[in-house]
């Protein structure tokens, strides 16, 4: 490993706890307007039309549009699944915003910080740079810059959002590791050149819910950041 140089971090599932964040705000919004609702199962609902949504960028079928657009048409079919009341147009984006307000896995900062020290570290994620900002102020995330999809203009797993991303740091594809939680992400950034390590998050989809295991060609595997980070000889 003594010839990367950066790592890019997937960050839903990978660095922050979407799930747990997601539906507190689902639940303060139907609170405050006296819905009852299993705010788990309506976050995992509304994460489960993100990729039929983002298919639409990366298929050409649509302009490149930034999530917080897409989030704030989806959820509507998240609440609509469920039975529930459909949101307005203002109230989805008020929904929109629970994803810029996520928070970290226990290791997630002080992993960062320990792998900083050695390398440039950067988001390499389907959000948006402001939607990466704001999550990096609210969780306290020590990013170096703020990489992917916005820069592609697509959606991850197309090659251009890892592509671009190393071309960004001035850097080939070999020098820079893909870290993420889940296999596909993994599998694209390594077909297009990147080395690669898995970080295990049991727990992104709840308890019980089903999560990635390693995938067979990834170059490293660790139980979080902090066992990345001494992998890395951090």
């Amino acid at each position: 490993m003594a010839d990367i140089a950066a790592l890019f971090f997937d960050v839903f599932g990978t660095v922050v706890d979407w799930r747990t964040s997601v539906a507190r705000g689902l639940e303060s919004y139907g609170t405050s307007r006296g819905i009852e609702a299993d705010w788990g199962r309506l976050a995992d609902a509304w994460r489960s039309f993100y990729d039929p949504y983002m298919e639409e960028v990366r298929a050409g079928r649509r302009a490149w549009t930034k999530l917080d657009q897409l989030q704030t048409e989806n959820v509507a079919d998240a609440f609509e699944a469920l039975g529930l009341p459909v949101p307005d147009e203002m109230e989805r984006r008020e929904l929109a915003q629970c994803w810029h307000r996520l928070d970290p896995w226990p290791d997630a900062v002080d992993g960062l910080r320990k792998i900083k020290k050695r390398y440039v570290v950067a988001p390499v994620s389907n959000g948006h740079i402001r939607l990466m900002v704001d999550i990096a102020r609210h969780a306290g995330l020590p990013w170096d810059t703020v990489l992917g999809a916005e820069i592609a203009h697509t959606y991850k797993p197309k090659p251009q959002v890892y592509l671009a991303s190393a071309a960004a740091l001035d850097l080939p594809p070999e020098r820079c590791m893909m870290v993420a939680a889940h296999a596909g992400d993994l599998a694209a950034a390594g077909a297009s050149g990147l080395r690669t390590a898995f970080v295990a998050r049991p727990l992104e989809f709840g308890p019980g819910g089903k999560t990635d295991s390693k995938p067979a060609n990834a170059d490293l595997a660790a139980g979080d950041f902090i066992d990345l980070a001494r992998q890395l000889g951090c």
